[in-house]
């Protein structure tokens, strides 16, 4: 299995600067010889993501995600390797060379996908052609109903589907086989007799696009009252998994290019979507009527740490939908939710009362602790005895859930008030009352430090030391030391050749040769931030733990030559094991 021309890669990296393609993506600030930003890999208040401009690699002290350009699109836009390669190429301007990168299984597997982007493509300018060929009343007058404009249509790509038949025989005459038809979700065989028909036949289409511009998958929506349900999507396929996407991300996507985000409007169908894009809340998105998952929260993620949840004004609609925005929060997301007037959907909203009006709805989301409380309080008559005090202890249960303790008492003070129960009282109840269950894993107990932990935070360190230049490191001869640790010998041979031969020794280049986001490789790249490796002290840290390193070696060696003199029965071959272990202890109290 080849990979690609090394030399091009090379080319590719040059091409482009790790600063400009993060900066592209998170607001960095340049703080000494580093850039700076919250990490866009997980939740952080204070900045702790570094980029290295001079040896182009980025790492996060906090979470420990680390590595090249390469590595951070690969990340950031959820590909594998070679989609990571032409993404930056096509920033650069760079043709991509034929490579045998994969193999024969995956060029036929990626063979497979590009066929069904290349038919759905198709087959969504063949809808587009169908609602601009005069023959689609129905869903003109559909559009025009719900006061959609042209523009909006366009932005959208929606589109019509007139019957069932002639989607399969467009794509017939394209060329595509019956295989790839039913691969791509986009027909389906019929009921009765088997025929390939159009899943979505008779349907206003809304094709569902990914944050790369392709189409991956549409919905449809029924124009007529039938028994079948008003809104249906195409089925999941090797380039859709409705969990994993979200409608309109690939507005989202340049709207955040074009000038960054503040948060992101999360509704449940196509036309809220695009009824709020139109009365100009561009940063909308939809889950499309599923539960979100965290896949979709991570998704989100990617374009703002801020999400406001616009589901419908009905409260009793929503109590389902608060395991969804858990799982936004548990994802680091800052989770708003946006009371509608009781009744109402975002589209509803918009039509009776515009753009100010909506406006007003969301400068008066709540954040989730109060959403749930008083999606919480709906539940109770509060006139009630019995129902006040079982919603006072579930009350109780939600703001236990709460990290803040000036929030914790400002929503004791609101229970007060809602249930006539004197603070004091909740507070103490509140000292008792179990928390929500969460979804945050335990923190492991660090175990004591022992030798083999003080052996390795010795190799780190050294090898931190001489990876990064430092001056009392500067002439060091890595073969002086022994390492056991797999990645610490690749990082070890790595420097050993590069001294060899001459040349710079580049951290980014251990992205190229180790795993990414390996947990060895980022406790050494740790090493890196602050003064951790200059300075007198730590001068003497590097000088202690070569004395570490070569005394567990000496210990190592003391050991295994005297399991060897237990064993030993020739009495001249005793004697000169006795006189290595004498040296090997005198040489193990020097070291001490």
């Amino acid at each position: 299995m080849k990979g690609p021309d090394p030399e091009f890669i090379r080319q590719l990296k040059s091409k482009n600067d790790l600063v400009d393609v993060i900066g592209s993506y998170v607001h960095l600030e340049k703080k000494g010889a580093n850039y700076w930003a919250c990490c866009p890999f997980h939740h952080e208040k204070t900045p702790s993501f570094a980029v290295n401009a001079a040896d182009q690699f980025y790492h996060c002290f906090g979470c420990g995600a680390s590595g090249d350009v390469i590595t951070f699109v690969r990340e950031i836009e959820s590909v594998d390797f070679m989609d990571a390669v032409r993404i930056l190429a096509e920033r650069a301007k760079l043709p991509v060379p034929e490579t045998e990168y994969d193999s024969e299984e995956a060029a036929r597997a990626k063979k497979k996908r590009d066929e069904v982007l290349r038919l759905l493509r198709d087959t969504a300018h063949f809808y587009l052609n169908n609602l601009n060929g005069g023959r689609a009343d129905k869903h003109v007058d559909y559009i025009l109903k719900r006061g959609i404009s042209a523009p909006v249509v366009r932005k959208f790509g929606l589109g019509a589907s007139l019957n069932f038949r002639d989607l399969p025989r467009f794509l017939r005459s394209k060329g595509y086989s019956e295989e790839a038809m039913l691969e791509s979700g986009a027909v389906t065989k019929s009921d009765r007799g088997g025929e390939l028909i159009d899943s979505l036949g008779g349907r206003l289409i809304f094709p569902i696009i990914n944050a790369f511009g392709d189409v991956v998958a549409f919905g449809g929506r029924m124009l007529e009252k039938t028994d079948f349900a008003k809104y249906k999507n195409t089925k999941e396929t090797i380039v859709f998994n409705k969990s994993k996407n979200l409608y309109n991300i690939n507005l989202v996507k340049k709207l955040k290019k074009a000038g960054g985000l503040s948060d992101v409007i999360i509704v449940e169908g196509y036309m809220d979507a695009i009824s709020l894009y139109q009365a100009g809340f561009e940063n909308v998105v939809a889950s499309m009527g599923t539960a979100l998952t965290k896949e979709q929260a991570r998704l989100a993620k990617r374009y703002a740490d801020n999400v406001l949840i616009s589901y419908d004004g009905d409260f009793a609609g929503q109590k389902g939908a608060i395991r969804g925005l858990e799982i936004l929060r548990e994802e680091q997301l800052n989770v708003r939710v946006v009371s509608l007037p009781e009744g109402l959907d975002p589209d509803d909203v918009i039509k009776k009362q515009g753009h100010e009006g909506y406006r007003r709805c969301l400068d008066g989301a709540m954040p989730l602790v109060d959403f749930k409380l008083e999606a919480l309080s709906r539940r109770y008559d509060l006139k009630n005895t019995e129902q006040r005090r079982e919603y006072t202890a579930q009350a109780l249960r939600v703001i236990a859930g709460e990290e803040s303790a000036s929030v914790r008492e400002d929503l004791l003070k609101q229970l007060r008030d809602k249930t006539g129960t004197t603070y004091e009282s909740l507070r103490r109840d509140l000292e008792n009352a179990p928390r929500e269950p969460s979804a945050a894993e335990p923190q492991e107990q660090k175990p004591r430090e022992d030798s083999a932990d003080r052996v390795r935070k010795a190799c780190r360190f050294i090898l931190a030391s001489v990876l990064f230049g430092a001056k009392y490191a500067k002439n060091f001869d890595l073969s002086r030391v022994s390492f056991s640790d797999p990645v610490h010998n690749t990082i070890a041979e790595y420097i050993r050749m590069q001294q060899k031969n001459g040349e710079r020794v580049r951290p980014s280049a251990l992205f190229e040769i180790i795993e990414e986001n390996d947990a060895e490789l980022a406790d050494i790249l740790d090493l890196s931030l602050g003064d951790s490796l200059e300075g007198e002290s730590a001068a003497k840290t590097f000088e202690t733990s070569i004395k570490t390193l070569e005394r567990a070696a000496t210990e190592e060696e003391l050991n295994a030559l005297s399991a060897r003199f237990d064993a030993e029965t020739d009495a001249a071959e005793r004697r000169n094991l006795t006189r290595r272990i004498l040296e090997l202890t005198l040489r193990l109290k020097t070291l001490n």
